[in-house]
């Protein structure tokens, strides 16, 4: 499918039209107040019964409370939000709030576990259930040629290249780790279910919705890519929304 661009501006209604999925993937830059903003009005739509966050380990998903949903500080406070590394709470709070009542899941990878990786294999990181995700196959050739220059890119060429196959694991595992998690909350609550996550993990033709539909094929799942100024985005998505860039400093700038 082509993607659609869509110009997402603040205080204007949001384009995309609620349809019947299993699974909502709604990706993000992740300090892009405007691609937060629209997954909040799309969750607010949408009306899922359970939303997977990547950003929350699931002991912090668990202290998302509903009572919680209506206070922002008590809710940062409980989620420990400010020492998890994650832009500003401010900027998440909204899709919380968009369903208060429905439950949340979270699926983010434990900086210690991620690094295990390297020393014990997908497999054993993963564990009950790895071949299940596809996780005990290596990546076709030309697929893992371009996950590594991927990382590479994302880390600003600056990154020795024998530590990329690494690099590629760590996300495969994070691909599975959320595929792990929508899945249990299907299981939990009947769905729908929005994911919140970055585009690398968002993307259809290699990220977590690639292994949700290779565990569970018949799932319908619409996937949502979130760029700046319309650049191109790279990946596969069902339907790509582009917002104003953020202002940043340049994340290379040390680099050079």
């Amino acid at each position: 499918m082509i993607p659609r661009f869509i110009a997402l501006v603040f205080g204007l209604s949001f384009a995309l039209p609620v349809v019947a999925q299993d699974v909502v993937v709604l990706g993000e830059v992740h300090d892009n107040p405007a691609h937060h903003a629209f997954q909040a009005a799309k969750v607010a739509e949408m009306k899922p019964a359970a939303i997977v966050f990547e950003m929350l380990t699931p002991a912090q998903a668990e202290n998302a409370e509903p009572e919680l949903r209506g206070d922002p500080v008590a809710l940062a406070e409980a989620l420990e939000w400010s020492d998890s590394g994650w832009p500003d709470f401010e900027m998440y709070y909204p899709i919380f709030a968009a369903a208060p009542e429905a439950a949340i899941y979270g699926a983010q990878v434990p900086r210690e576990k991620a690094r295990a990786v390297v020393e014990g294999g997908l497999v054993v990181s993963f564990g009950k259930d790895a071949a299940r995700y596809g996780l005990d196959r290596p990546l076709p050739e030309q697929e893992q040629a371009a996950r590594e220059a991927l990382q590479m890119s994302a880390h600003c060429d600056a990154l020795p290249p024998d530590i990329l196959p690494g690099m590629v694991e760590i996300q495969r595992l994070r691909d599975a780790v959320l595929a792990r998690a929508v899945l249990n909350a299907l299981d939990e609550t009947g769905g729908p279910v929005a994911v919140i996550t970055g585009n690398g993990h968002a993307r259809r033709d290699w990220g977590m919705p690639a292994v949700l539909s290779f565990v569970q094929g018949e799932l319908e799942i619409l996937v949502v890519g979130q760029t700046e100024d319309d650049r191109p985005l790279e990946g596969e998505f069902d339907e790509v929304i582009s917002a104003p860039a953020a202002e940043r400093t340049d994340p290379c700038a040390a680099f050079k």
